[in-house]
């Protein structure tokens, strides 16, 4: 996901007023990275759905809130860099997670919002379909460029 050139923060962190800040600090080459760019998108989508759904039915808006809340917990991790301090969490994993969480539940939720044939429930569905495809290409990525090269590598020792 993030080369090794874009992780700056090996050591322990600098003493300070100015450390506090900086550990917060937004990595714009992450923003304007494919991932940062997917995770916006997703985000994007997401509040869009949930908009949509509480336009039309409300019953499902609480599965696009939260997956809103945890695509906006990971950018943030993901921006500041601040996943990185909590090194015994298997990040590539849980990123791909999420996407695999995600995909069922938006196809579960936009397939039963469709059959109410409201106007925003309908355009809830396009957009869940197309957040769909755009977690399912998340997904992909994240197996191709994280876990794949590991499996690989664990083949070989």
């Amino acid at each position: 996901m993030l080369s090794a050139l874009d992780r700056r923060r090996d050591g322990p962190p600098e003493e300070g007023a100015a450390a506090g800040l900086q550990g917060f600090a937004v990595d714009k080459t992450f923003l304007s990275s494919l991932k940062g760019i997917l995770l916006e998108t997703e985000l994007a989508l997401t509040f869009i759905i949930f908009i949509c759904f509480t336009a039309s039915i409300s019953a499902y808006m609480a599965a696009a809130l939260l997956e809103f809340l945890i695509t906006l917990a990971f950018l943030f991790l993901y921006a500041t860099q601040y996943y990185q301090r909590f090194d015994r969490l298997n990040w590539p994993c849980l990123d791909f997670l999420r996407c695999i969480s995600a995909i069922i539940i938006f196809l579960v939720v936009s397939f039963a919002a469709v059959t109410s044939r409201d106007g925003a429930a309908i355009a809830a569905f396009v957009f869940g379909i197309i957040l769909v495809s755009v977690f399912a290409y998340d997904a992909f990525k994240i197996y191709q460029i994280e876990m794949a090269p590991r499996a690989t590598q664990g083949d070989q020792q």
